[in-house]
């Protein structure tokens, strides 16, 4: 089976994007016999934040799940060089699978760099190494996972205003909450964004801004993300450039950020789509 990042990188996510720094001495956190009442006390913050009913029932039911503390907690420090890490990321598979899906989706990644500026080589990098474009998306319930973290006292006001945008996505009828399923820590949809990264940045490509099924949705939205960090259109992406800046912000980890970029050069000198900076 083909590795995807959350299978192989799970370490890495602390030196990413996603989570913040956690204080040297942090508090003893609750157990979980208390949960119901802090979720009454949540539903009160939500609706404050205007989350109307329909986000609110997504609450329904809902426990702390033992298996998420137990991957947030078990976090290590991830060891392996760009060399060690691209060279299983970036495997003969994804590279094949990366240029076939470039070629099937060419109208739309046209579309895209019309609009955005962003060469299809990189938008599917960052979707390979995510998910497998789509085949790896998660299957813990977002709901469950984010209010989990946002009961948990390490990094709660981050976690509960992504659980608050999150019942947002529901609300507004972008996903329901069965459909939404996907990594431990929160990150939905072939891309893997984060709830708050979905409100911002989600665009409806035809397919009502669904990041879990619709692949143009997926694309567009990936774009509209590096164009929001200021993306140039047109220039490279090597480390050192202001693209690679860019790439970063997508994932700090610095062995993440060039193995994207590494991806989109092997996939732009195969395809034609981009330039290829190495």
């Amino acid at each position: 089976m083909t590795e995807t990042r959350s299978q192989i990188f799970a370490a890495a996510v602390a030196l990413g994007c996603l989570l913040m720094a956690i204080p040297a001495s942090a508090a003893p956190c609750p157990g979980f016999g208390s949960f119901d009442n802090w979720l009454s006390a949540f539903r009160q913050e939500a609706a404050s934040a205007g989350v109307g009913p329909r986000g609110l029932a997504a609450l329904n039911g809902i426990s702390p799940d033992p298996a998420v503390v137990s991957r947030d907690r078990g976090q290590g420090v991830f060891h392996q060089t760009f060399e060690q890490f691209s060279s299983r990321m970036v495997n003969s598979y994804r590279l094949s699978r990366g240029a076939s899906l470039i070629r099937q989706y060419g109208d739309t990644f046209n579309r895209i760099e019309r609009q955005f500026g962003v060469p299809a080589s990189v938008i599917v990098a960052i979707w390979g190494l995510e998910t497998d474009f789509g085949a790896g998306n998660g299957n813990f319930p977002t709901i469950r996972s984010l209010a989990t973290l946002a009961y948990d006292c390490r990094r709660a006001e981050m976690f509960r205003a992504e659980l608050i945008d999150a019942l947002k996505l529901v609300d507004r009828g972008d996903l329901t909450p069965g459909e939404m399923r996907g990594a431990w820590a929160g990150e939905i949809g072939q891309t893997q964004f984060m709830p708050s990264s979905y409100i911002k940045f989600a665009v409806d490509y035809g397919g009502g801004r669904n990041l879990i099924r619709s692949v143009p949705d997926v694309l567009a939205s990936t774009a509209n993300y590096l164009k929001s960090y200021g993306w140039q259109r047109g220039e490279p992406w090597g480390p050192g450039t202001g693209n690679f800046a860019v790439i970063k912000q997508w994932n700090k980890a610095d062995v993440y950020a060039r193995t994207i970029a590494y991806f989109a050069d092997r996939l732009a000198a195969m395809t034609g789509q981009g330039r290829a900076e190495n």
